[in-house]
């Protein structure tokens, strides 16, 4: 089984507003609402994908089960805990002239709640699949991500994490199956301007011999690199497409990989996959499906 957790989902409002204007009243000409949070794109794409998966996370209040209605909706496995105060968070996305967006806050997560998630990871079973992805809420610990690697060390999983600078650095001792930054996050891990795919390829390796096993960085427009676990190193441009809406790439990569590797158990094919599903997100106003990201993998040789 795959779980994802993302400590602070969202309802993504997004709304289009032909050439916005402040201090006056603007008019939708378009909206959208989607579940929203990293570890929640990466399910809805394996769902997409094919790929049966439970999110787990906290939710709260009346967009607490908005969040879980929408993601029923779409066939997705959920298993929230329920937070007493406060609200899942509304983000408010404006497309116009410029993109703009206004995060909400969350809810406040007690001792209390964290005890719960920690039961429901006690459920994991060797050969199982861990992903967490996104930003630790100020409400929690910032080990948090670190106390749930030590916690499961004793089990055989693959965890993947998705994090930024020391969010995902202080977990590399507990030797994550995958992490996935960007080029920009791995050069702020570093201290350094990431000019190239060679600079990529050499930090990549750097996260490695810190612990990681594979690390995939993306590279928005200029594609992605794997350096994985046996050595090899693959790397590849984007597949070509208008971009449409940036929300969810990322995410839609780590689920495109996850799909390639449990499909081919080959690492070049996975990282073939997670590209093109990255990109078919990008290209989409939703969140990549299969056929997006087949007819992406038919323009670049295929698998």
């Amino acid at each position: 089984m795959i779980y994802t957790v993302t400590f602070n989902p969202s309802l993504d409002y997004i709304v289009s507003v032909n050439h916005f204007k402040l201090g006056v009243v603007n008019r939708t000409v378009k909206e959208i609402i989607f579940p929203g949070g990293k570890g929640v794109n990466v399910s809805m794409v394996l769902n997409n994908m094919g790929l049966e998966n439970t999110a787990l996370g906290f939710r709260a209040g009346f967009t607490g089960e908005a969040l879980d209605s929408l993601m029923k909706k779409k066939g997705i496995n959920s298993d929230f805990i329920e937070v007493k105060e406060g609200l899942t968070r509304i983000n408010v996305k404006l497309r116009s002239d410029e993109e703009s967006e206004i995060n909400g806050q969350g809810p406040k997560i007690l001792k209390e709640d964290i005890d719960k998630l920690f039961e429901r990871l006690d459920r994991l079973k060797d050969g199982d699949i861990l992903v967490l992805a996104g930003s630790i809420p100020d409400v929690m610990p910032e080990s948090m991500y670190m106390d749930i690697m030590k916690y499961l060390e004793h089990k055989d999983l693959k965890i993947i994490v998705d994090a930024t600078k020391d969010l995902l650095v202080n977990v590399l001792k507990y030797h994550p199956f995958l992490i996935k930054p960007n080029n920009h996050e791995l050069g702020e891990i570093f201290g350094v301007e990431i000019k190239d795919k060679k600079d990529v390829i050499t930090y990549a390796k750097k996260m490695q011999e810190m612990g990681a096993l594979n690390v995939l960085v993306s590279m928005a427009g200029d594609g992605g690199v794997l350096v994985a676990e046996d050595g090899s190193v693959y790397e590849s441009e984007a597949p070509k497409g208008k971009v449409v809406n940036s929300v969810g790439a990322g995410d839609s990569m780590v689920a495109g990989f996850i799909t390639g590797y449990l499909k081919y158990k080959d690492y070049e094919k996975a990282f073939k996959m997670g590209l093109c599903t990255g990109s078919a997100s990008a290209f989409s106003e939703e969140l990549a499906t299969l056929a997006e990201v087949t007819a992406l993998l038919n323009t670049i040789g295929g698998l």
